[in-house]
């Protein structure tokens, strides 16, 4: 069966050029179809190589081609409480009292005790 023969350099030389494609690849976030167009390689080799790394592992069972984890700082801004004009309606046995945004706290806390004893 006939094919190109590479030289162990040669053979060498082209599996970095790959692990560096597939590494960029892997960094890109796009596609394998979106990478390869922008890249001008075809998507089926792209994929071979993929699959050639994936089983490519040493000997703790590590895959030597994947970059360690990366973390981002992510920015967390507090929500002030939303707001609303709706009023809360609280029940106390048969009583029910509209508490409105602003209130009184300690005023609703003596109504609800006094219609707490008389309920």
């Amino acid at each position: 069966m006939g094919g190109i023969h590479l030289t162990k350099a040669e053979l060498e030389e082209l599996r970095e050029l790959w692990r560096a494609r597939v590494a960029d690849f892997r960094a890109s976030g796009l596609t394998g179809a979106a990478w390869c167009a922008a890249h001008q390689v075809k998507e089926h080799q792209l994929w071979y190589w993929v699959g050639k790394f994936k089983a490519d592992t040493n000997h703790s069972g590590r895959q030597r081609d994947h970059a360690e984890p990366r973390f981002i700082p992510v920015r967390v801004e507090k929500s002030a409480p939303e707001v609303t004009d709706k009023p809360l309606s609280v029940r106390v046995g048969p009583a029910v009292i509209e508490v409105t945004p602003g209130y009184d706290t300690e005023l609703l806390r003596d109504v609800v005790r006094t219609l707490a004893s008389l309920c």
